[in-house]
């Protein structure tokens, strides 16, 4: 199995998710962990799965104006938060936007404060929704890992986005 991770992350949190997803898939197959603007058709061509993920910002997806609001608030001079090295390119948004065709195969995936679905919303069910308009077929239901709202990673969930990118690798077996 050929797998493709990919994520948006503006404090690095998504991007720590997205490395813990990769290795529960690695398993027996190939997995490349990628951020937004690193994820073209090359790389996409041929791969069996495509595991897509994003912050939860204002509700859902980011927008341009939510990633700017999250760049100036790390920039703060009493922030304690540091910016993901791919912070500053292109959101999820985007790159749907531009995208052609993806693998059959796909899961979402989102990270968003620890506070109930119905208050902080979701990310990953608009990532969801954009891969089934491009033909996927999402192997789970979208997922959802916490944050604290200093936007710090809960204890576990990395374990837990392992164990859930292992339940993904043995869906794609059965």
């Amino acid at each position: 199995m050929r797998a493709v991770v990919v994520y948006e992350s503006m404090y690095g949190n998504t991007h720590l998710i997205a490395d813990a997803i990769a290795k529960g898939l690695g398993g027996d197959g190939e997995v490349a962990v990628v951020p937004v603007e690193g994820a073209d058709e090359a790389l996409l061509n041929g791969a069996d799965l495509v595991v897509v993920g994003g912050p939860t910002h204002v509700h859902g997806m980011s927008h341009e104006n939510t990633r700017k609001a999250a760049l100036d608030a790390a920039h703060k001079p009493d922030s304690d938060l540091s910016v993901d090295p791919d912070a500053e390119g292109p959101g999820l948004r985007d790159w749907f936007a531009a995208l052609g065709e993806l693998p059959k195969a796909a899961a979402a995936f989102d990270t968003r404060i620890d506070a109930p679905a119905g208050v902080t919303g979701r990310a990953s069910k608009g990532i969801a929704r954009r891969l089934r308009r491009h033909g996927c077929s999402l192997l789970a239901d979208p997922e959802s890992f916490l944050v604290t709202k200093d936007s710090h990673l809960e204890p576990d969930e990395e374990g837990r986005a392992r164990s859930w990118g292992e339940r993904l690798g043995a869906a794609m077996t059965t």
